[in-house]
């Protein structure tokens, strides 16, 4: 689903005396391509794209007033040291980065999916997302979950969290999304009238949030 406009106000309505617990889930495989197609051109280095999640994640928090990050989650592809050894030790390489940041993240990783003659994709990365932005709803483990993702497959997740918070005034999930020169605006939204909130990241938001570094360098 594309949207050019967002007709909410300047920030979420929701305020209350306690902090607002934040959790930050990332779609990783899905942030990183859009940033690089919203900033950067096709020949440029592969590390351009990336960003530090855990970074990524208080900006998405400190937008919002009264919000405190408790959590961040990542999901991501993890190539077969068979089929692919320098992805997969520089994936490896990655993850370990990522263990050092603070708060240190949650990261679920699934092997790629090999078939011949075609390139290797995820297989069930947005299944377990879309079950723990939804489940954790379910037990409120959160106030605010902020999906990374442009991923339309995820929309029944945020729908199932938007229905919920509307029969019992539970969490609430938002969106977040690229907005660069280099391509049209997406983001996901619910169906119907459910409109879920969109953080658009320009590129002073990735500039603030990017990371060089090459994990493909032992």
């Amino acid at each position: 689903m594309c949207d050019v406009t967002n007709p909410r106000p300047a920030q979420p309505p929701y305020y209350s005396v306690v902090a607002q617990r934040v959790v930050v889930f990332l779609d990783w495989q899905n942030v990183y391509k859009r940033a690089r197609g919203a900033f950067c051109r096709e020949t440029d280095d592969n590390v351009e794209g990336q960003v530090d999640p855990v970074a990524l994640a208080k900006l998405l928090t400190t937008r919002t007033t009264g919000r405190e990050l408790t959590q961040v989650r990542i999901y991501r592809g993890l190539p077969t040291n068979k089929n692919d050894p320098q992805g997969y030790a520089a994936n490896r390489r990655h993850t370990a980065a990522w263990m050092r940041l603070r708060p240190q993240p949650h990261v679920y990783l699934r092997p790629l999916q090999y078939i011949e003659g075609l390139a290797p994709r995820e297989k069930g990365i947005d299944v377990r997302l879309a079950i723990d932005l939804t489940m954790m709803a379910v037990y409120k483990r959160y106030d605010v979950g902020i999906l990374c993702s442009s991923d339309t497959d995820l929309a029944p997740a945020l729908e199932a969290v938007y229905d919920l918070a509307g029969k019992q005034g539970g969490p609430v999930a938002e969106v977040a999304s690229w907005d660069g020169p280099n391509t049209r605006r997406k983001r996901i939204n619910a169906a119907g009238d459910r409109n879920v909130w969109c953080h658009w990241l320009d590129e002073d938001a990735y500039g603030a949030v990017q990371d060089r570094t090459n994990y493909a360098r032992g």
